[in-house]
């Protein structure tokens, strides 16, 4: 049976949604095999039996506070010394980073920001600003994939993986960088964007008002994001911006209003499962791209959908 490892993404010993993902992805293409940097890897391990994970090698010490550099070595040795199918990760910047040492290290070939990848390996990718469909295989020593989240449904499962310790040895190049200190972003109630299962952006034509947006995504349980021509113009933090130079997000459902449909925008957010829009132009490429498309003020159809979704709910 193939192997494939995945390195688990975890903050505060919290697991991170995007590692079911990648423990799924791993399940069906053969063992399933979770690496854990942390001083103290026995909750996070504990965390792990929710997802279908065969095997855990967990890794001790503090790697983590020399940032991606200390875990890339750390996870060339791994793979050197277990030969597995494939490598995955989960395609954030620090994610990408790692990913792209790791190949440089093990002398591999690298896809990233893949949306999918069957038992054979064999990669899907949207490219050009989604609007090309790539299957790509690699074909140089270990295949490192990085992983868009939200790309599959994480699988339920109860686990009672193995788990081994493994010792790595770090050079003094890689610890260079040490960080001192980390404060993560401080969240509302909402989920956050690149891992929301539902995600409701404003742009242009929200005028700055995104009170009806943050409506609607609240009666969802939805993420808010924005267009850049939003957050350029300061009407919402650069933070939720979605687009090629903004955060990329495959969630279930996308609600766009007021947002025209620059190519910029649709290359973040194409791979959304289903997508509506809302637009008073009928000319909008969103409208071309959505499944579902209401052409009309979004000062009027939201407040309305929101009435009618949290009428059903109540």
């Amino acid at each position: 049976m193939s192997t494939v490892i995945f390195l688990v993404d975890h903050n505060g010993g919290k697991v991170a949604k995007a590692t079911g993902e990648l423990a799924t992805f791993a399940k069906t293409i053969g063992e399933s095999v979770a690496v854990v940097f942390a001083a103290n890897p026995a909750e996070i391990v504990t965390q792990l039996s929710n997802f279908p994970v065969d095997k855990v090698i967990t890794v001790s010490g503090d790697l983590e506070k020399n940032g991606p550099a200390a875990l890339a070595e750390g996870l060339a040795q791994i793979i050197a010394a277990k030969k597995p199918a494939a490598f995955l990760i989960t395609s954030t910047a620090s994610g990408k980073e790692i990913a792209g040492r790791v190949a440089v290290k093990t002398g591999s070939g690298i896809i990233t920001d893949a949306i999918g990848v069957d038992k054979d390996l064999i990669t899907t990718q949207s490219v050009f600003g989604g609007s090309t469909t790539v299957h790509a295989a690699v074909t140089t020593g270990v295949p490192i994939i990085t992983l868009r989240a939200n790309s599959i449904e994480a699988a339920a499962a109860t686990s009672t993986p193995t788990t081994e310790e493994f010792a790595v040895t770090i050079s003094d190049s890689a610890k260079l960088a040490t960080i001192t200190s980390a404060t993560p972003v401080v969240k509302g109630g909402r989920p956050d964007l690149t891992e929301a299962a539902i995600v409701v952006s404003g742009g242009r034509g929200t005028n700055g008002d995104f009170k009806p947006v943050e409506a609607l995504a609240d009666a969802l349980g939805a993420a808010v994001g924005a267009s850049r021509a939003a957050t350029d113009a300061g009407w919402y933090p650069h933070s939720h911006q979605v687009g090629q130079t903004g955060k990329t997000v495959s969630p279930q459902l996308y609600v766009a209003a007021g947002i025209s449909g620059a190519i910029q925008h649709r290359a973040g957010m194409q791979t959304s499962k289903t997508i509506v829009a809302i637009n008073k132009d009928p000319e909008a490429p969103i409208l071309e791209l959505a499944d579902f498309a209401v052409v009309g003020d979004l000062f009027n159809v939201l407040p309305q959908a929101t009435a009618q979704i949290i009428a059903r709910k109540g």
